[in-house]
């Protein structure tokens, strides 16, 4: 281990946790509109949960391993992880906690309250009950537990209603499903926006659910589970079907091991006790929480919210604005054939870039369409288009990974789709997912087969790029489409180890690229010059390199949304590094890299983070941007968010991240670019009553 190193680095699970922290700094931030707030504790709390599936879940596997693998960063081995991050998280709930309940009783003037079953109006109580007997009790499994009914299998953050149970003297234990095909919460009738959690209800009503039973120790609880599932990890015969494979491995994370236990009340000593034998669990594990076990009900309350309140709940609404580089009055592909085109989401619509793909599945001079795939949305025009091309009788080549976590099963429903239209679809490699966002199409020409690439830093998401920040390069650059044929083509031969002249792809020569490329300014001196946007940063070979062009006196200004293991600003190691976090109404997503100063710097874009599973175990690709349109509007993106003193905030050496001092001047940098959008949106000249004269000329030419 690099004991130098860990002066200047922090562990990535405990980066993160402050990273989430900021967003739960969103939600107690007096300028977001309320729902909105209330939108980033379901946020936090949604972000949280996948962490203990994934990060903690992954850890805990590690953690039983003979040979122990010490984090590079911190020093620490996976059980002192799990230690930190326990201690860590224990604030996080109650703060979490209180931004909620201070954010619900300022709802409550507006009419929008979430309320407990004492909070409820004596004809309130009778319509619950009325509603429990007739559609609730009917459909309820409840069990009990007792040395003839063994302990049920828990599944990954459900809720069941728990109680002590005594009968002729013989305690037991009492369990209700909450059932998922009901909904989340019951709204109360009137004209307020007044609703009790289904969770509440059951366990009111314990009583008469478990009617011969003495009732005691009501409690609602719910079990994280290890969802770090990967295939890799599976047997995997030359035989096996790829979808099968991934069905079974879903099944499988539905019955993973118990890392986490959230509780409504503090559990007794025995019954803490019970829990952590079933589970094989320790009390540090165990969470108790005054607010909702899930929030994702959040969102029906926001859509019931009437059109006069909104105003004042919500964020002003913004949609996403037609492209100032294209013109919707004309053919998407031959405007790419003469300039480069990029566009800038949510701030700009994806709608040209689906208009590209709907033109060139009907072009005739379009011969093939290849894309590479990591999540799509439920419903996808995407899919729709590529699927029209291959029954247009173009060949239409798919590379969908359907390792995309939590999206596994829709990816399996879209390659169904896909080769039932005729599309060619393939996988992703055994040990590397295909997390690349590139599209190319091939057309004839007079001159021979030409092409039009299509390089992004977000998925082909069509409900996310109106949510995520990202943005899109579509060029007819030649020497680019000639790199994207080849990377096809290697792809389909599962040749991970090609070689490009223009594109830069991991595992091979990404990461050795952009080392080579802070090199380049790291002997510039204090004349060097480095500006990185993504959302992570863990890998150890680039946290060195940034390091050494600090000491070197580069001027490093890393804009990282989420883990950042370098420690900017300490002493001798980091000095002249900065790291900026932007955490806003949109989700930071583009990976953009600037290199150098003028015309001499190098600006890339691509769906890579500097992370090692990113670099060493995905195949992502970065294309170089040419178009001095482009590069100036790329740089002008970075200089506003690096002014950025609203939402962004300075990552200290200490690990902890501050506000920044606003100065004269306040700047939100997503503000600044929706205003952009909408100023470069030409209004369309009002339309003129036709005259007389106009009139009859129109007739007389009909």
């Amino acid at each position: 281990m690099d004991n130098e190193m860990l002066n200047y680095t922090q562990n990535r699970e405990l980066s993160w946790l402050k990273f989430n922290k900021r967003v739960l700094e969103e939600a107690q931030d007096t300028d977001v509109p309320l729902m909105e707030r209330l939108k980033f504790v379901a946020i936090f709390t949604s972000n949280l949960d996948e962490f203990f599936m994934i990060r903690v879940g992954s850890l805990y596997d590690m953690s039983f391993m003979k040979e122990q693998n010490i984090d590079k960063r911190s020093g620490l081995t996976p059980q002192q992880q799990l230690d930190r991050i326990y201690e860590e998280v224990a604030p996080l709930y109650k703060e979490r906690d209180k931004t909620y309940s201070d954010i619900k009783k300022q709802l409550n003037p507006y009419g929008i309250c979430g309320l407990s079953f004492k909070e409820l109006e004596a004809m309130e109580k009778k319509y619950v009950k009325k509603y429990f007997k007739e559609q609730i009790l009917p459909v309820l499994s409840p069990q009990i537990v007792d040395a003839n009914h063994p302990f049920p299998h828990l599944l990954n953050k459900e809720i069941y209603a728990v109680a002590d149970l005594k009968r002729d003297g013989q305690k037991m234990l009492g369990i209700v499903p909450v059932p998922q095909y009901i909904s989340d919460i019951l709204y109360l009738p009137g004209h307020d926006i007044r609703y009790i959690r289904m969770e509440k209800i059951l366990v009111e009503y314990m009583e008469l659910i478990f009617p011969k039973y003495e009732v005691s120790n009501k409690n609602y609880i719910c079990v994280t589970r290890n969802a770090d599932i990967s295939p890799d990890d599976e047997s995997l015969d030359i035989n096996d079907d790829f979808r099968l494979l991934m069905k079974k491995t879903l099944s499988k994370r539905r019955r993973m091991a118990v890392v986490r236990l959230e509780t409504a009340e503090t559990l007794n000593s025995e019954m803490e006790k019970y829990f952590c034998e079933k589970f094989k669990i320790t009390p540090k594990q165990i969470f108790r929480t005054k607010m909702p076990l899930k929030l994702s009900y959040i969102f029906s309350v926001a859509d019931k919210i009437p059109e006069s309140m909104k105003r004042a709940l919500v964020y002003e609404p913004f949609s996403p604005q037609p492209a100032a580089m294209v013109d919707s009055s004309t053919s998407i592909m031959k405007q790419i054939k003469k300039k480069d085109i990029m566009l800038s989401y949510p701030y700009e619509s994806m709608e040209p870039f689906l208009k590209l793909i709907k033109e060139a599945s009907t072009d005739p001079s379009v011969v093939t369409i290849k894309i590479t795939i990591y999540r799509l949305a439920k419903k996808a025009r995407l899919v729709e288009y590529l699927c029209a091309a291959a029954e247009n009788g173009k060949e239409v080549t798919v590379l969908i990974e359907l390792r995309a976590r939590f999206d596994e099963q829709n990816n399996i429903d879209w390659s169904e789709r896909l080769e039932d239209a005729g599309c060619r679809v393939i996988y992703g490699f055994e040990g590397y997912k295909v997390h690349s966002k590139i599209c190319l199409i091939t057309y004839k020409a007079r001159n021979g087969y030409q092409y039009i690439t299509q390089v992004g830093t977000g998925n082909y998401n069509e409900k996310t790029a109106a949510m995520y920040t990202d943005v899109c390069l579509m060029t007819a650059n030649q020497e680019i489409g000639q790199d994207a044929a080849v990377f096809f083509q290697n792809m389909s031969i599962g040749n991970l180890s090609g070689s490009y002249e223009r594109l830069i792809v991991s595992p091979i020569s990404l990461k050795k690229k952009v080392l080579a490329l802070i090199d380049e300014e790291t002997k510039k001196g204090e004349n060097g010059r480095i500006i990185m946007k993504m959302n992570s940063v863990t890998d150890v070979d680039f946290i060195q390199k940034i390091s050494q062009a600090s000491r070197a006196g580069v001027k490093v200004d890393l804009i990282v949304r989420g883990i950042c293991c370098i420690l900017p600003g300490v002493k001798g190691y980091t000095d002249n590094v900065h790291v900026t976090s932007i955490v806003g109404r949109f989700l930071e997503h583009p990976r953009i890299f600037a290199f150098g100063k003028g015309s001499g710097q190098k600006i890339y874009i691509g769906s890579a983070d500097m992370m090692t599973r990113n670099t060493e175990k995905r195949v992502e690709v970065a294309c170089p941007v040419y178009d001095t349109n482009i590069r100036n509007r790329l740089n002008h993106m970075l200089d506003v968010m690096l002014k950025d003193n609203l939402k962004a905030r300075s990552l200290g050496s200490d690990g902890i991240y501050r506000k920044k001092e606003q100065g004269d001047r306040r700047i939100d940098s997503q503000d600044v670019f929706m205003h952009e959008a909408l100023r470069t949106v030409t209004p369309k000249p009002a339309a003129q009553k036709p005259s007389l004269k106009e009139k009859i000329l129109g007739i007389l030419h009909r």
